[in-house]
């Protein structure tokens, strides 16, 4: 979501205004600016936003006007507030009404920065679930994970036959694989499939906002708290919650979450009795969890407590069968979301994209695929609508196999076959593209026990 986000700002300082404007777009955010908080209410009233970022004192209209309009036509919105005339009180009733945070000037454009990539990530959390719960009906118990693969059949029938147990479960692989896609499969498979889904990323938040998101708070447990806020554990009682990128978390809420899953009851920020809970924890990390525990940056007792069952979702590059299906798939999700006939797929696309290693997984492939959609001018896609880099095949990712890191002959006897493989086999051709003479060419044949290969 970070890169289509919709961002407000708002500041009758023309060089406050430019700065903050600068930066947002830098970010890859969709920026609109204004002076005018007169303004800004008429752009609220035509289009929403997911944050508005907004000076407190300006003329006619000012940033709490702002707030309260914001709050009345869209209770998604995040707002931050932005004042050169900071005090306790003006904070306090900002977060009263609903502010996201509150930053002093002269602000660090990094602080801001920091708290508006925060903001955004509450609003995709909000939104994520919003639908989630208008999908539920449709779901049924089933969740689509698009796959020929054998290994990703074996991993899907192992996550059916462990949903109804109730057991946590720890999925690991590389981002973009779908781990989430996963755990919402276990969740929709299981007896909790009627309760809530929560999905939280425990690396995009600060440990304080993290505490809060996750545990709630009592009225008047700090300054601001006018209200009560109930944390995703207590919300997702009845259900499951996805722990996105696990060894991202804090140590301290390492300890709470532990306590947690023990003791099944949470205790919110400020209140005195703990609450009785009855959650399904799902923890996914792309990371070597293994790793993180010798370096002390994970409690081998959580991983104990979360890795009842795990999985590992392998890389797009090692179920090259799925590429076909999936494009497919993602081409009639896209052609149907932007109303275009596009159809179908030109060979020399998926043989471009059978042959590319793809670092960002089924990820990158579906936004290559809607990229595709998006700037095909008839029926299909076409070659010239790919990305430079993939047209040219000129960025190969070298993975590690089996958990080795593959040697330069290794890369080079891929290659050579790779080639080969592209001329039909054609000697000449091949030594002529590799621009090595057919002698050398037997050589290397010879050395990698490729002289099999037809020519």
């Amino acid at each position: 979501m970070q890169d289509n986000a919709r961002v407000l700002v708002i500041d009758d300082e023309k060089i406050a205004l430019k700065n903050l404007e600068h930066v947002m777009k830098k970010e890859g955010y969709e920026v609109t600016s204004t002076q005018s908080g007169q303004n800004a209410l008429k752009l609220l009233d035509g289009k929403q936003f997911d944050v508005v970022l907004t000076d407190l004192r300006m003329e006619k209209v000012d940033g709490m006007q702002i707030l309260k309009r914001c709050r009345e036509l869209y209770p998604d919105t995040e707002v931050i507030m932005i004042t050169g005339y900071a005090t306790l009180q003006s904070a306090v009733d900002t977060m009263k009404y609903g502010a996201f945070y509150y930053i002093s000037k002269p602000f660090k454009l990094d602080e801001v920065r920091k708290v508006v990539k925060e903001a955004i990530e509450k609003v995709r959390l909000k939104k994520e679930n919003q639908q989630l719960r208008e999908q539920i009906e449709t779901y049924q118990g089933k969740v689509k994970i698009i796959t020929q693969d054998a290994t990703m059949q074996r991993l899907l029938d192992t996550a059916r036959q462990i949903a109804p147990t109730d057991c946590n479960v720890l999925l690991s692989g590389e981002s973009g694989t779908g781990k989430e896609l996963f755990a919402k499969c276990i969740h929709f498979n299981s007896t909790r499939s009627e309760g809530a889904f929560f999905a939280i990323n425990c690396g995009a938040f600060t440990e304080e906002l993290l505490s809060n998101e996750m545990f709630g708070h009592e009225k008047g447990a700090f300054t601001g708290a006018s209200e009560m806020k109930k944390g995703l554990i207590e919300m997702a009682s009845g259900g499951t919650l996805f722990l996105d990128e696990i060894t991202e978390m804090p140590q301290s809420m390492q300890v709470k979450l532990l306590r947690v899953i023990q003791e099944r009851e949470v205790l919110r920020l400020g209140a005195t009795e703990p609450l009785k809970v009855d959650v399904r924890f799902i923890a996914a990390t792309n990371r070597d969890i293994h790793d993180a525990i010798k370096s002390g940056h994970f409690r081998q007792d959580l991983y104990f407590r979360l890795n009842v069952v795990s999985l590992h979702i392998p890389p797009l590059s090692e179920r090259k069968e799925d590429i076909h299906i999936l494009s497919y798939y993602f081409l009639k999700k896209y052609a149907a979301i932007m109303k275009k006939n596009v159809t179908g797929i030109a060979q020399e696309v998926i043989a471009l994209l059978i042959n590319y290693d793809f670092p960002g997984n089924v990820r990158e492939l579906e936004n290559i695929i809607e990229r595709g959609v998006a700037l095909a001018t008839g029926n299909s896609i076409e070659v010239a609508h790919l990305p430079e880099d993939l047209r040219e095949l000129s960025i190969k990712t070298f993975r590690k196999k089996e958990g080795k890191i593959p040697s330069l002959e290794d890369q080079e006897m891929a290659y050579i076959k790779w080639v080969l493989n592209e001329v039909g086999g054609n000697k000449t051709l091949a030594s002529q593209i590799l621009e090595i003479d057919r002698v050398s060419l037997w050589r290397k044949l010879k050395k990698y026990g490729l002289e099999g290969e037809e020519g």
